[in-house]
């Protein structure tokens, strides 16, 4: 089974204008609202693919029972531990530009943490566990390790998406995927990366820090996939971006969906950068009919069969 497990939730509330003028009323053109949040993200786009999950995480309130809601419409599982004060709002504002204004995570007591650890437990070498975006701040970056420690101890196949420290603090558990984007990678080795041979130079770095598998996304110039056998390239077709929240996670979603199927890193990168891709083009997070419009455009170049130190 595949499982999501998404600490610091929101509903995703999507304002589109022509113009947004601080200190002024302003009036929306439309308004959209959604489940967020990165592992919320991976599992929705698995349900789109055909792929079942369970997610996992934190809810509260009137935004958590939305949130509930929409995933059990979509036909997602889901198992989240309910906490007292309402999951946050991210208000998203689109007019020419994109503008993002996340609220405040709700407050996890120990003991609420400590119900999620005992979820975790259960899980086994036959898991896929996705752990994806922030902390809330009443949790720390130690909740995280005891996660990841548990998924080490169980065996499980644990994909890791997020950054800064969090990330850094991960990767001796030797997960099996994580996903920086270009900038992540760069903040974490403490460098600036400015080119694709930067870029394949700092993720073999990465590796020998621990993880398995890497998947570095460059946005519209496409993405990397490294691990101790191969290392590749994924040129992206180019088209109109719409926006590109839930990209990533649906790069994740989708590599995850195919490697489940197949067992074959090549098809589930360059799945995943379908994905991702077919996103950027979307509204919402992409549909399977989009990802395998854009599956045969995304090209795939084998650069070496073996990693040198």
């Amino acid at each position: 089974m595949i499982y999501t497990c998404t600490l610091n939730p929101s509903v995703d509330y999507l304002v589109q204008a022509d113009q947004i003028k601080l200190g002024d009323l302003n009036r929306a053109q439309n308004v959209s609202f959604f489940p967020g949040g990165k592992g919320i993200n991976v599992s929705r786009v698995l349900r789109n693919l055909d792929i079942d999950s369970i997610a996992l995480g934190f809810l509260g309130g009137f935004t958590g029972d939305f949130i509930r809601n929409e995933l059990n419409k979509e036909g997602i599982s889901n198992d989240f531990i309910y906490v007292e004060e309402p999951t946050r709002i991210n208000v998203k504002l689109k007019t020419k530009e994109e503008t993002e204004i996340n609220g405040v995570g709700s407050y996890i007591s120990e003991i609420k943490q400590e119900e999620l650890l005992q979820k975790f437990q259960s899980f086994t070498s036959d898991d896929y566990v996705v752990l994806a975006g922030s902390l809330p701040a009443s949790v720390s970056t130690q909740f995280y390790e005891a996660l990841t420690n548990q998924c080490s101890q169980n065996g499980s196949h644990l994909i890791v998406d997020t950054s800064g420290e969090s990330l850094k603090n991960l990767l001796k558990y030797q997960p099996f995927l994580v996903k920086p984007n270009h900038h992540e990678l760069g903040e974490i080795l403490n460098r600036t990366l400015t080119s694709l041979d930067e870029v394949i130079a700092s993720g073999k770095e990465l590796l020998r820090k621990g993880p398995q598998n890497i998947i570095v996304s460059m946005g519209g110039d496409g993405a990397v996939f490294i691990n101790n056998s191969l290392t590749a390239v994924a040129t992206v077709p180019k088209g109109e971006v719409v926006s590109t929240v839930g990209s990533g996670d649906s790069t994740v979603a989708g590599f995850l969906a195919e490697y489940v199927k197949s067992g074959d890193f090549l098809k589930a990168f360059q799945y995943g950068v379908a994905s991702g891709t077919a996103t950027a083009f979307s509204n919402d997070l992409c549909n399977k009919s989009r990802v395998e419009e854009v599956l045969p455009k995304v090209k795939i170049e084998l650069l070496d069969k073996e990693m040198t130190s």
